[in-house]
This record gives structure tokens, C-alpha cells and sequence, in this order.
């Protein structure tokens, strides 16, 4: 199937440095709040009178409220733009953040998790089809890399940042910032962000022109590849950030500063890669970044999982670390803006399947990686090789080289 036709860029252009900015702060604040209070988990356990399992709830609703969120505001803002939903959204994200922070127990404090992550959804959501609204070409498919690199990078960053404002003024204040950040978010959109889906092509018909749009976009071929090409490979990255943690502590013995050290040259390597993804972006064609990105993370998936098979030898445990996530970064931005341009100007629900699924997939990965324990790395290897072979099938088989999206030729960018 053809990729749709994209509107046409509105006349009146925004200030390009600010709307980028905007746009980076809407990416990041979601996932941010994902883990960022992780290391305060046991002694939000006491402190709120409850067990691990009900601090560990909290964020599994976070992630349910995100990726609910981002299929519903996605399509409805195909069709009635997206500065009202983004501004809903931003709010309602606020006032949840703000509940969290004062939460007297954990039933509330998981219940506006859940409405944190539905309103913060939209950041992520909304921000994706803003570029796919706003240019096309190489220029959006540099944005795309840099607010997937974000996006990414901010839940392997986020326990990093926790751990040091909790350890300033306690788990409750990592929510104050966040607050802090929601309201920079809301202030960004309502002042710096203008409607950049014209009247002309929103969807009209309710909610039986949404599932027939959505329809539409499942049905390419192409989008679905690069939507399952992208999420299998957030996968993979996110059985690493689940239990590394054990695999890097328990397994081979490194101390919690070392780890963090670790983690931080890991997260320094993605985005290192992704810039210059996104560099290349109209240089370079994307599939084949694409490919040499899924070859390389197959094999480091592989090397990962016989080095945990055969007693996890330090210096090749390590260097694998680095390689398979480096080469995530030539995977992530070339197909969220491989998948855009074939969504077209229903960029807001070909948005909305690709956050979705990529957080239903996370909040999946993390349970499976611990089934054989904390003392073996080998669950978190076979998840690592078993999400990118699916990634790498995905985009073999089911997408196809199309010109008009791989051509480097002109710039419709507005930001």
C-alpha cells in the first residue's frame, strides 16, 4: 500500500529554535516519570504502609495510562487538531503529578499515576505528529531521531536523576519536579505551540471515521513493519534496562556506583549513535541504516546471551552492552520516521499505535526478564535476541523500499 499524501505545510511558520524545544520538553516528561522514583521504592513501601508489589502497581499504571492515553488522543487529534488535546492533556498531567506528590497512600498515588501517564501521553503523542504535520524529508527525520532519542534515553536516565533528588528531599520530591517540568510542558504548548493540522485534513465522521482510519494506516504494510521493527526493538532495549540491574550487581559483582557509571556510558553510547543517525538523515538511505543497526544488534543480542550462558565475563559482558545499544540508535528515529511518512496526515494515530504498543511491550518485558531469578543474566539474553529477531523479520518481510519516502530531495521543514 502507498504511503498517504501529506498535507501540505502551513503558511504561517513558528519560531523553528523554540517549537524544537517544546517539542523536546513534550517527549521527555513522560518518560521521565516512568522510573525516575525507582530508587525510593523500598522506602515508599514503608513509608505508605504497603508491599513491593503495590509500589511496583503504581508504575505498571503509569504505563497503562500511557499507552491507553496515546490511542485516544492520537486519533482524536486527527480529527480535531492537536493543540486542544495537547493542552488537555499537559493539564490534566499536571494535576495528577501534583496528586502524586501528596498522595496519603498508595490506592491514590497508583490512580494518578495512571491519569499522570494518560494525560503525560500526549506530550509524546502529539509531538510526533507536530513534526510529521510540520516537515517531511530529511528534516523530519532528523527531528523524529532526536525526540526518539529522548524519548529512549529518558527511562535509562531517569533513575540516575531520582537517585539524586531523592537522596536531596525524598521520593515525594522527585514529583515536585516533575510537577515543575508537566507545568514548563503546559506552558510551552499553550504559548509556543499554534494548530498545525489544517481544517482541510482532519477526519471527519466521529468515531466511526477513527476505526477506519486506523484501519487504513494498519493495513499498510509498510507502517505496520516499521511500527513492529521500532516497538521489538524498544523491547530488546527495555529487557536490558530491567535487568541489568541484577546482571550488572549480583552477576558480576559490580557495586551500585560502578553500575550507575555503567549505565550512564551505556546511555552515553545510544546517544552518540543517534545523532549521528540523525546527522546522516538525506545523506544516508534510512533502510539501510535501519539494517546495518538490526545486523548489529542481532549479533551483540547474541554474543549477550553465550557470555551469560558461560559465566558472564566482565570486559565482553560490558563492551556487548555498549554495541547493542549503540546500535539501537540507527533503529529508532529512521523508523518512527520511516512509519510517519506512511501514516501521512493521519500522523496522530500512526503516533498513537507506535507509543502504545512500544509501552505495552515494556511493562510485558520486565516481569519475563526476572522468571529465573537475580542471579542469572541468561533470561534478560533471550529476550535481548528473541525481541530483535522479531524486529529484524518485521522489517525484512513486511516492509518494502518506497521512493518517495527514501528520496533525500526536498525540505518542507518549518522547524
Amino acid at each position: 500500500m502507498t504511503s498517504t499524501t501529506l498535507p501540505a505545510p502551513p503558511t504561517k511558520r513558528p519560531n523553528a529554535g523554540m517549537l524544537t524545544g517544546i517539542l523536546a520538553l513534550l517527549t521527555a516528561v513522560a518518560p521521565l516519570s516512568i522510573d525516575m522514583y525507582l530508587p525510593a521504592f523500598p522506602h515508599m513501601a514503608h513509608d505508605l504502609n504497603t508491599s513491593a508489589t503495590g509500589i511496583q502497581l503504581t508504575m505498571t499504571a503509569f504505563l497503562v495510562g500511557l499507552a491507553l492515553g496515546q490511542l485516544v488522543i492520537g486519533p482524536l487529534s486527527d480529527g480535531i487538531g492537536r493543540r486542544k488535546p495537547l493542552l488537555i492533556g499537559s493539564f490534566v498531567a499536571l494535576l495528577a503529578t501534583v496528586l502524586c506528590a501528596v498522595a496519603p497512600n498508595v490506592e491514590i498515588l497508583a490512580t494518578a499515576r495512571f491519569l499522570q501517564g494518560l494525560g503525560g501521553a500526549a506530550g509524546i503523542v502529539l509531538a510526533r505528529a507536530i513534526v510529521s504535520d510540520t516537515s517531511r524529508g530529511a528534516t523530519a527525520a532528523k527531528l523524529l531521531g532526536v525526540l526518539t532519542m529522548i524519548s529512549v534515553i529518558a527511562p535509562v536516565v531517569g533513575p540516575l536523576a531520582g537517585g539524586a533528588i531523592i537522596a536531596a528531599g525524598g521520593w515525594r520530591m522527585v514529583f515536585w519536579v516533575l510537577a515543575v517540568l508537566v507545568l514548563l510542558m503546559f506552558l510551552g504548548a499553550l504559548f509556543g505551540v499554534k494548530e498545525t493540522l489544517p481544517d482541510a485534513d482532519r477526519n471527519r465522521g466521529g468515531l466511526k471515521t477513527t476505526f477506519r482510519v486506523a484501519g487504513e494506516v494498519l493495513r499498510n504494510r509498510n507502517y505496520t513493519g516499521y511500527l513492529l521493527t521500532f516497538c521489538f526493538s524498544f523491547a530488546g532495549l527495555f529487557a536490558y534496562i530491567a535487568a541489568s540491574p541484577f546482571v550488572i550487581q549480583n552477576v558480576l559483582g559490580m557495586s551500585e556506583t560502578r553500575f550507575s557509571l555503567v549505565f550512564a556510558m551505556n546511555a552515553v553510547a545510544i546517544t552518540i549513535v543517534s545523532a549521528v543517525a540523525a546527522a546522516l538523515a538525506g545523506k544516508a538511505p534510512y533502510r539501510l541504516m535501519i539494517g546495518i543497526g538490526l545486523a548489529v544488534a542481532v549479533l551483540a543480542a547474541a554474543g549477550m546471551l553465550i557470555s551469560v550462558s558461560n559465566g558472564t565475563p566482565l570486559v565482553p559482558t560490558l563492551v556487548l552492552f555498549a554495541v547493542f545499544q549503540g546500535s539501537l540508535g540507527l533503529i529508532f528515529g529512521n523508523a518512527t520516521a520511516l512509519a510517519l511518512e506512511e501514516a501521512g496526515h493521519h500522523a496522530g494515530t500512526g503516533s498513537a499505535f507506535l507509543g502504545s504498543l512500544q509501552f505495552v511491550l515494556a511493562a510485558l518485558v520486565s516481569p519475563l526478564v526476572g522468571l529465573w531469578g537475580e542471579e542469572t543474566g541468561v533470561p534478560m539474553g533471550v529476550a535481548m535476541v528473541g525481541f530483535l529477531v522479531l524486529a529484524a523479520a518485521s522489517f525484512l518481510l513486511l516492509t518494502r523500499r518506497n521512493t518517495s519516502v527514501e528520496a533525500p530531495a526536498e525540505e518542507a521543514a518549518v522547524v
